[in-house]
């Protein structure tokens, strides 16, 4: 899933695109308003996060031109300004939703994983997002969700991609390689400590006893496996 992160203080952008990569999505990023609309007609984002004070044209006016072009795209105003008559102005230009600045991670996670889920209700049925099970723990992709009984858990893409991954080759050992190449994409050079440290976290949330895992088991020197 491909996201615009149009922001022009710099540290913010590469944040916002760690955040974003990190969570699993492509993130493509413009430092200006006109940069903004050029990636957004060349990428067909699925989702876009936009600033408001930015140079050559500001959020707003990008806003109303990829309006123009596309009525249904989900739009995300970031801004440092938090008067109200600024989040009005933003929301009855189309906006689905404001962050104001200074924002914290979890915030942006927690705004991009709804966005993510209302991108998914409004598109055709998918096999890809249809739900699948690992021992007691039903997986639902559409959601960005695990449950276990009464028990829900949040995920991200790349959560939901590496059990998919799995679930598909059950009995079997995925390397390393395969996990990179289909969770992290192509483009991506393989880290072994970013592939076990994100197995890690996913363990706390997904297994019973993450010191036993029972849904992603280490075969060590090669890769994981789920029985």
């Amino acid at each position: 899933m491909k996201v615009l992160i149009a922001e022009d203080e710099r540290h913010i952008r590469e944040g916002l695109v760690d955040i974003l990569e990190g969570e699993g999505y492509q993130a493509i990023a413009a430092a200006d308003g006109a940069d903004a609309l050029v990636a957004f007609g060349a990428e067909a984002p699925d989702f876009v996060l936009l600033d408001i004070m930015m140079p050559m044209l500001d959020g707003y006016e990008v806003c109303r031109r990829i309006r123009k072009r596309d009525a249904r795209v989900p739009i995300i105003f970031i801004s440092a300004k938090s008067e109200e008559v600024d989040r009005v102005l933003g929301l009855e230009l189309g906006a689905d939703d404001f962050i104001n600045k200074p924002f914290g991670v979890k915030e942006v996670i927690a705004r991009i994983r709804a966005v993510t889920r209302r991108c998914y209700r409004d598109q055709p049925e998918d096999a890809s997002r249809a739900p699948f099970q690992m021992a007691d723990l039903v997986v639902r992709p559409a959601e960005l969700r695990a449950q276990r009984g009464e028990e829900t858990m949040d995920l991200s893409l790349r959560d939901v991609a590496i059990l998919r991954l799995l679930h598909r080759e059950r009995g079997r050992v995925v390397d390393r390689e395969a996990f990179f190449r289909e969770c992290w994409g192509y483009d991506h050079l393989p880290n072994s400590r970013t592939l076990d440290q994100h197995i890690s976290k996913l363990r706390k949330r997904v297994e019973r006893d993450p010191r036993q895992p029972a849904l992603i088991q280490t075969v060590h020197g090669v890769g994981y496996r789920f029985e």
